[in-house]
């Protein structure tokens, strides 16, 4: 293989969260700086594993192209004096450029002649252009945590340790602050060779295959995969693999061997939770089950080979054995008295200083609730979601959440059923979180709906009523998160419900703060409004056709998806450029209507009486189709006017002198546009 070029930056072991995001960069820094070099290449491959980032990028240039670049200087009147000598503007644009007085020239542009001269710089060798751009590209890369180490100004994850970089078989010795790349790369950190020598690619790629190092991170995920899936198959089972933890095993070695070790059966019979929690958030081990139901064995992946496994089984039985035996004793504890008597010892836990603690919450999240239950009309839910938003966060004060946070609902719900609660108030605890991170699953009860967004939005509510609000991309309050999880729920559960009314609930809630409610309420629906416009877009809405029905308000996040949907089928008419054409001029003249009033005494031209006879029918019919919220129905009828406002328009002249008559026809304008608004905005449509 020629015309390559390949780069290995080895690392102390990478955290694995870290590894996907600084492939990316550097790729992408590589590939903006050689296309601003004029280095051209077909494409870049990436691969890593916790020691190593390789980029091989294929069919590089041997050169950079030659650059020839037109530039402009200032115009011949100001470049020539009286006597036809360059002044200093002239050259002053010269020597900035490089250029003489025998390399530049006079050329029209516009209506003047300006100075022009033409750069020309032959291209570099592109090994020159690498040893640049390589060290630039790997200190651009930026971490949520990074260090410095050696004495060096650069700052990365972990400490680099070696590089290799090879173009077309040659060593490029690159230097990255001292660290000076060469032609040896390293095996597994135990098992294989210490220093290997490669003098091209396929020997690079050979030589770590030969000392246990499975660089494609795809073929070690599918490794991994394929070894567990056959692990469990023997022991009567099935391996549950969840994806994020598949890909940070994939992080954690760089020669896979999967194994099984073995618990104690009675764990079995706690619930499935508290068991698999501390088995793949503590210790990456993948959970066996049968028909649903788990299996006393765990899979775990070895960094290495199968030599000795009974004795690496047994170790990690005995960590696995340990966190269980916990485990099993917090449950205990826990169950040993009713969930509801948690609930006073949350006066000790502070959500937020200015915002009271968690049982000051709680109280705020009943109060919610009852005023969601009563805006969605299902009081038949009432006692369920009061008595689920009493107890929904007493088992943040438990053993077993306290150790493993990650449980926090789950075992809300796991105890609610163990003292007796019922199963609507038991799913409601649980289901209050949701959804926990994106493309998370949503509440599925009535209850947990209520619940879920009571709690989302009294922490909004809080938060913006203090002062504290999402900035750019700070959000340590996860308020964004929150607010497309209440949107989420609204759209997918089509509930109507008014989101605005909700939000002064809320804040009714917090009577023992000082703010300005009107403007906090604001606040707090342009938030949800730009989350709208966030989550329509990635429903693959159209920009204008969100701002379109977003004109109005935020009542129902439902009926606005609807009308959204339905206003990007409509806008496929053939006739719609003169259709939009026409309401834009309503539009504009509607916003100089000091009034919607019409007096019809003052209808004296034909076009104006037929088109005031005309809308009121029009009208009609619209507010039919939006009762029923059949808005492609609405939009046809509201269309149905067009001819009636192209025949005023084309014959009457609304600026008319007499102020009484303009004003009437600007109001009849007005109160057509008004109608528009009720389904959407046209106006807002982008049209070419």
């Amino acid at each position: 293989m020629k015309n390559y070029f390949l780069l290995e930056v080895g690392v102390e072991e990478l955290p694995s969260r870290f590894v996907e995001s600084t492939l990316a960069q550097i790729k992408e820094n590589l590939e903006k700086s050689l296309a601003e070099n004029r280095v051209d290449f077909e494409g870049i491959e990436t691969y890593a594993t916790p020691r190593r980032l390789t980029f091989v990028i294929n069919k590089i240039s041997d050169n950079q192209a030659d650059l020839e670049e037109e530039v402009k200087g200032p115009s011949k009147k100001i470049a020539v004096d009286a006597d036809g000598n360059f002044t200093k503007p002239a050259l002053g644009f010269m020597k900035s450029k490089g250029l003489s007085e025998s390399d530049v020239y006079f050329k029209q542009a516009g209506k003047e002649e300006y100075l022009f001269g033409t750069l020309k710089e032959e291209g570099k060798a592109t090994s020159e252009v690498l040893k640049e751009v390589v060290p630039e590209a790997i200190k651009g890369v930026t971490f949520p945590k990074a260090m410095r180490w050696g004495g060096k100004n650069m700052k990365f994850a972990r400490p680099i340790r070696w590089m290799v970089a090879l173009l077309n078989d040659e060593t490029l010795p690159v230097d990255l602050e001292g660290i000076i790349a060469s032609n040896v790369t390293k095996g597994h950190r135990f098992l294989g060779a210490k220093e290997i020598e490669v003098n091209s690619i396929e020997e690079y790629f050979e030589a770590l295959k030969n000392n246990y190092v499975v660089l494609d991170q795809n073929v070690r995920k599918e490794i991994i995969k394929t070894q567990s899936e056959e692990v469990a198959k023997s022991l009567g089972g099935v391996v549950e693999i969840e994806d994020d933890l598949l890909e940070e095993i994939t992080y954690l070695v760089e020669y896979p061997t999967a194994f099984y070790g073995e618990f104690d059966t009675d764990y079995v019979k706690l619930p499935k939770e508290v068991v698999t929690t501390p088995m793949k958030d503590h210790q990456r081990y993948f959970p066996v089950s049968k028909d649903g139901k788990l299996l006393p064995y765990f899979i775990a992946v070895r960094n290495g080979g199968d030599n000795r496994l009974d004795l690496v089984k047994a170790g990690n039985e005995k960590v696995l054995e340990a966190r269980l035996a916990d485990a099993l004793f917090f449950y205990k504890e826990d169950i040993k008295k009713p969930l509801e008597s948690f609930v006073e010892n949350l006066k000790t836990v502070v959500f937020q200083a200015k915002l009271g603690t968690v049982y000051d919450k709680t109280i705020r999240i009943e109060k919610l609730v009852e005023d969601i239950v009563d805006s969605l009309d299902e009081k038949e839910i009432l006692n369920d979601a009061m008595r689920a938003a009493k107890l929904c966060k007493a088992d943040l004060v438990t053993n077993m959440v306290f150790e493993f946070t990650e449980l926090q609902g789950v075992m809300g719900r796991e105890y609610a059923k163990v003292c007796g609660e019922n199963d609507a108030v038991a799913e409601a605890i649980f289901e209050h979180y949701l959804p926990r991170f994106a493309g998370d699953i949503l509440p599925e009860t009535k209850a947990g709906i209520a619940l879920s967004i009571a709690d989302k939005l009294d922490s909004i509510a809080g938060f913006f009523a203090i002062g504290i609000k999402p900035s750019g991309s700070q959000d340590p309050y996860a308020l964004r998160r929150q607010a497309l999880g209440i949107l989420s729920i609204l759209l997918d559960k089509k509930l109507d419900i008014n989101l605005e009314k909700l939000v002064n609930d809320a804040l009714d809630n917090y009577d023992n703060l000082e703010f300005n409610k009107a403007e906090v309420v604001a606040q707090i629906m342009d938030f949800f409004t730009e989350r709208v416009k966030n989550l329509f877009k990635d429903l693959g809405i159209r920009y204008d056709v969100i701002d379109a029905v977003l004109s109005s308000n935020l009542n129902s996040i439902s009926d606005i998806h609807t009308r959204a949907v339905e206003l990007n089928n409509w806008l496929q008419k053939e006739e719609l450029v003169e259709m939009l054409t026409a309401f834009n001029r309503v539009s504009t003249l509607a916003e100089k209507a000091e009034s919607d009033k019409v007096d019809e005494a003052l209808l004296k031209e034909d076009p104006e009486v037929k088109l005031n006879a005309g809308f009121k029918e029009i009208k009609a019919q619209v507010e039919g189709f939006l009762a029923n919220k059949e808005y492609n129905k609405a939009l046809d009828a509201f269309a149905s006017i067009k001819p009636l406002v192209d025949n005023l328009f084309d014959n009457v002249m609304i600026m008319d002198k007499d102020e009484a008559v303009k004003a009437n026809r600007l109001g009849l304008l007005k109160q057509i546009y008004d109608t528009m608004l009720t389904i959407c905005d046209l106006s807002k449509i982008v049209y070419k």
